[in-house]
């Protein structure tokens, strides 16, 4: 190959890593969006009960982004293959790159080269990012709920913000001071109960929870047919929020500490451990083969252009969740061994990615 040659391929190369790196932002961006609406609905009933700012939201939301980030990349790098080169398959660029000599391997070098890039930041996400995100989303929750649960309960106004409590003050000389207090608890479904309280003050036990201290009242519980009333001097109570926190213990964890916690634990929870172990590891590992999918698949798609590279990659994205959440459930069933299970859909996703492409390249 002459020097010309060699040259106009290195400038196609650069021109098509372009056009897949700004595809693929795009793409990244608007899953994001997507994925985070569910969290904003979940996250706005928690936080808005107990007065959070929009600055306390936009925190929240940045801090969920690196384990959004673990499932939306490789989804970004398979839609930006499909929506690269199924343009160019509809244009008849392919056609013309392979009609002049452009070997198929060399036309999807770019996307080799992207693919790497992605899987190496998803193993950094993975092994350190997204871990110190999961620990820091907790603490700004925490922080957040302590500062801001206090203001949310007003005088004269049923306060709904606790999960199966009904808190009603007749004033507030302090933030965290209430006289005149009513209070309806039914997290016990079977023995619900009314209290009543001359004063309280809400603050931060020492594990981080909220609780309310009560002074000079009386508990009213329903017990079946009966009732019991007890008077008191001094009562705790503790709060429940509204909705649970957004992420589990376990995102909080590096990959080393989920298998060092795993050691100690009983079989449920160890399976649980062990199957966010081997999610953290083969999600990353998906670019790989999705770099080898997604041309395939483009020509597939035929003269259907983006609209068809869209339908292709979710649809793809569809199966292969449908295959990983059945994986799971027969490893959580004893069926199958957890690194069995948990590999199983990558394995098959790999295989046909690597026929796909043969196949392609044989053409």
């Amino acid at each position: 190959m002459g020097i010309m040659p060699l040259l106009r391929l290195k400038i196609i190369e650069r021109a098509l890593l372009k056009e897949l790196t700004v595809t693929f932002l795009m793409s990244l961006l608007s899953l994001n969006f997507f994925l985070l609406m569910e969290k904003v609905l979940r996250l706005s009933r928690l936080l808005s009960g107990v007065g959070a700012s929009l600055a306390d939201m936009a925190r929240i939301l940045f801090y969920i982004q690196p384990q959004l980030m673990l499932l939306t990349i490789p989804m970004s790098l398979l839609l930006s293959a499909l929506l690269t080169y199924g343009r160019m398959n509809a244009d008849s660029e392919l056609t013309a790159l392979r009609a002049a000599g452009m070997p198929f391997r060399d036309i999807c070098r770019p996307l080799f080269v992207l693919g790497t890039g992605c899987f190496l930041f998803g193993l950094l996400i993975s092994f350190s990012i997204s871990p110190l995100s999961a620990s820091k989303l907790r603490d700004a929750l925490i922080k957040i709920i302590m500062q801001r649960a206090p203001l949310a309960i007003e005088a004269g106004i049923f306060n709904t913000s606790f999960k199966d409590i009904v808190i009603l003050v007749r004033d507030k000389p302090e933030p965290d001071r209430m006289r005149g207090i009513f209070i309806y608890d039914r997290r016990d479904k079977k023995e619900p109960k009314a209290l009543t309280a001359r004063e309280g003050r809400i603050y931060a036990d020492s594990e981080n929870n909220l609780s309310l201290f009560l002074k000079d009242g009386f508990v009213h519980i329903a017990k079946g047919e009966g009732s019991l009333e007890i008077f008191f001097e001094g009562y705790k109570l503790s709060l429940n929020l509204m909705a649970e926190g957004p992420m589990r213990k376990n995102a909080e964890m590096t990959p080393g500490e989920l298998l060092r916690e795993a050691a100690g634990k009983d079989r449920r929870d160890r399976i649980s451990l062990l199957l966010e172990f081997h999610r953290r590891l083969s999600l990353p590992v998906l670019c790989f083969f999705l770099m080898f999918l997604g041309p395939p698949l483009a020509l597939i798609s035929g003269k259907s252009g983006r609209l068809g590279g869209l339908t292709i990659g979710l649809a793809v994205f569809t199966v292969f969740y449908i295959i990983l959440v059945y994986a799971e459930n027969t490893v959580r069933s004893g069926i199958l061994p957890h690194y069995v299970g948990a590999w199983i859909p990558i394995a098959l996703l790999g295989a046909c990615s690597l026929w796909a492409f043969r196949k392609a390249g044989s053409r």
